[in-house]
């Protein structure tokens, strides 16, 4: 009995311990979970206050069930369009990253470019409807109160600012990738015009007979057809504007460039830089080879091209395109160019120069007409307009006042050599020019056109009577230009060239035929006559100074022989160096004239002369003061004849116009270039 009650103390103890234990681990527990509680007091009472508004938006329903019911079909319907518009929102920015380089895959960033617009499409049509429709059930849960006041605010917060975002974005649902997506195919679009197009390599001065071919399109039908598919994209996108900016830049760039190596710097002149008709010869040729050559090369091309591009948008936005690439690569500087030449001075050398560029633009007309025919063409067709009404107003005015302009000629003095005056060459060269092949068709045009503005009718035949007129008045200036030398033998001089040039110069040409044969053999009498004269009362005299009278008688006395020929022998040379004196200083311009009038003269003196000297020259030569008397041998005096009546350089030029009214200005012009042009002494 004992030794159980032993082991049941044992056990007992054991288990009290065991509960000690227990006690003093819960204990433990409970001080560490009253810490925690402690702990978490503040959290706790964060959490209540936070408790009203999460369950406001826990349970933002607070209706009863069959009012639920009524209200979830209103819901669904709005829901469904929202649910489908962010579906499509989210597709659209799956697509960014087919959408970054159109250079690659051209045909596939178009395709991918094709499905953005539509998406973006959906989402302007479709986003303010779901946004009103959710707006709408926002409101009815408030009328009904369906849901809790709170959760219904924050809904209608956020309807206002998608409302707000929507007005202010103004359709940009795509967060701009449509936009940045047409910006990079511009931009593929100008890259294709530019590595495709280059400037057409051509001569400074290229040749009529010579002109540069060029191909059909200066770009490759692949590229063409990669240009339009670029177009119908931009253009369904209201980017057609841009795209034509962009295709204009380029295209008249590259012509620019085409044009710069023929040097047009001369086409940006003012009026006051080349108001000298010296100075734009030069240039009008340039301008003439320069423009036939832009508009049947540079121009037609871009035209076919323009056409090309664009053909499927129609007529008027290709040559719209074409109308402003002609515009700023050149075209309109080429018809100032021609402007500036009719405001410049006027001068009846002018008049071939406005011909010149009349021709030029009538040789283009139906170019001009075809390329810039159209309504986008009006400021070219304006200005060509009224380039071609001052060249026709310009050109008449020259003409029908030169005949005014050769009377006021008679007032000024004639040439002191007495060769032919610059109005006498520069007429008789000038009809003839006007009657020629290459001016007398547009000379008739141009005076047609000019009549009949006026209402009147024009004859060929009045170009050939003013012209007539012109030579007509010339032979009166040469009357009065002959009467005003106070030295007879001069005015000998003068007439006997004038004469010979008016034969020899309108011999044989229309003006002549129209003049007459008889017109022209009297001028050839007149030379002839007055040379003959010139010869009689001035070298002729000069024989007369050798008389062999009394010389025979004196055949026994040599002394006073050798006298009698010193004296007649210093009488001659007196006379001769007078006479040499004076037509020294005079002219006689033609060679063949010139020379034949010298052959007489020496045929008149120098033979007496040699026969003279070969009988009486040894009574002198042997005495110490020869050199006095005997100043020349037989060729020396030949020589020295010889070299009178040479011409003296001069310049070149038209006559001098007599102003009258500001319409003409005064001003030395050149000659006619193109052809001989004869010695020109001053009138």
């Amino acid at each position: 009995m004992g030794s159980l009650g032993e082991d049941d103390l044992i056990m007992n103890i054991t288990n009290l311990i065991s509960m000690k234990n227990s006690l003093k681990l819960n204990l433990e527990k409970s001080k560490t979970l009253g810490l925690a509680l402690q702990q978490s007091e503040p959290r706790l009472e964060q959490i209540n206050q936070r408790l009203p508004r999460l369950e406001s938006a826990v349970r933002p329903i607070g209706a009863q069930p069959d009012a639920l019911d009524t209200v979830s079909g209103h819901i669904n319907k709005a829901v469904v369009p929202a649910a489908a518009v962010l579906k499509v929102f989210d597709a659209i920015h799956g697509l960014e990253k087919s959408l970054s380089d159109p250079k690659s895959d051209l045909s596939g960033y178009l395709k991918v470019l094709g499905n953005l617009r539509g998406a973006v499409k959906f989402l302007s049509d479709n986003c303010g409807m779901a946004v009103e429709w959710l707006g709408d059930i926002v409101e009815y849960l408030e009328d009904y109160n369906v849901a809790d006041k709170r959760y219904i605010s924050s809904l209608k917060n956020a309807i206002t600012l998608l409302k707000d975002l929507q007005h202010e974005e103004k359709g940009c649902f795509d967060g701009g990738l449509l936009a940045v997506s047409l910006d990079r195919l511009e931009g593929e679009f100008r890259r294709l015009l530019t590595e495709n197009s280059v400037p057409l390599p051509m001569s400074s001065s290229p040749l009529k007979d010579e002109q540069p071919c060029i191909s059909p399109s200066p770009l490759p039908v692949p590229v063409i057809k990669k240009l339009q598919d670029i177009i119908g994209s931009l253009i369904v996108n209201n980017r057609l504007e841009r795209c034509k900016s962009i295709y204009v830049d380029v295209r008249s760039s590259i012509v620019r460039a085409s044009l710069r190596a023929l040097n047009l710097e001369y086409l940006e002149i003012s009026v006051s830089e080349f108001n000298d008709v010296n100075s734009i010869q030069g240039y009008i040729t340039k301008w003439s080879e320069h423009l036939e050559f832009a508009v049947k090369h540079l121009f037609e091309a871009e035209y076919k091209l323009c056409n090309d591009v664009f053909e499927k948008l129609g007529l008027d936005v290709w040559r719209d395109c074409f109308a402003n690439i002609a515009a700023q690569a050149g075209m309109l500087a080429f018809l100032q160019f021609g402007k500036t030449v009719t405001e410049s001075k006027k001068d009846p050398i002018k008049l071939l120069k406005l011909l010149d560029i009349f021709a030029a633009l009538n040789r283009l007309r139906l170019d001009f007409n075809r390329l810039f025919g159209g309504a986008a063409c009006a400021e070219i067709q304006n200005l060509t307009r009224d380039l071609i009404k001052s060249l026709i107003e310009g050109a008449s005015e020259i003409f029908w006042e030169l005949l005014l302009q050769v009377e006021l000629q008679r007032q000024s003095p004639p040439p002191p050599d007495g060769s032919v005056p610059r109005l006498v060459s520069f007429i008789t060269e000038y009809s003839n020019r006007l009657l020629g092949n290459d001016y007398k068709p547009i000379l008739n045009q141009v005076l047609a056109i000019e009549r009949s503005w006026k209402r009147e009718k024009f004859h060929e035949r009045l170009v050939h009577d003013e012209l007539l007129n012109l030579i007509r008045a010339v032979e009166l200036n040469l009357d009065t230009w002959s009467k005003a030398y106070n030295d007879a033998h001069l005015s000998f001089v003068f007439l006997m060239n004038n004469h010979w040039h008016l034969y020899k110069h309108l011999n044989a040409t229309t003006i002549g035929a129209l003049l007459g044969d008889q017109w022209l053999r009297g001028h050839q009498e007149e030379t002839e006559y007055y040379s003959t004269i010139l010869l009689k009362e001035s070298w002729g005299k000069l024989p007369s100074h050798l008389s062999r009278e009394g010389l025979i008688l004196f055949s026994g006395g040599r002394a006073t022989a050798r006298d009698l020929v010193k004296k007649r022998l210093k009488a001659f040379n007196e006379a001769f160096d007078n006479i040499y004196q004076k037509n020294s200083k005079w002219v006689i311009l033609d060679k063949d004239l010139r020379e034949k009038t010298l052959q007489v003269i020496i045929q008149t003196i120098v033979p007496v002369y040699r026969s003279y000297m070969q009988n009486y020259g040894p009574l002198v030569e042997q005495d110490l003061n020869a050199g006095k008397y005997v100043k020349f041998t037989a060729q020396s005096l030949e020589k020295t004849i010889s070299s009178l009546f040479l011409p003296k350089p001069v310049r070149h030029g038209s006559f001098k116009v007599r102003q009258r009214s500001r319409k003409f200005s005064n001003g030395v012009e050149e000659q006619l270039s193109a052809s001989p042009t004869p010695t020109i002494a001053s009138a």
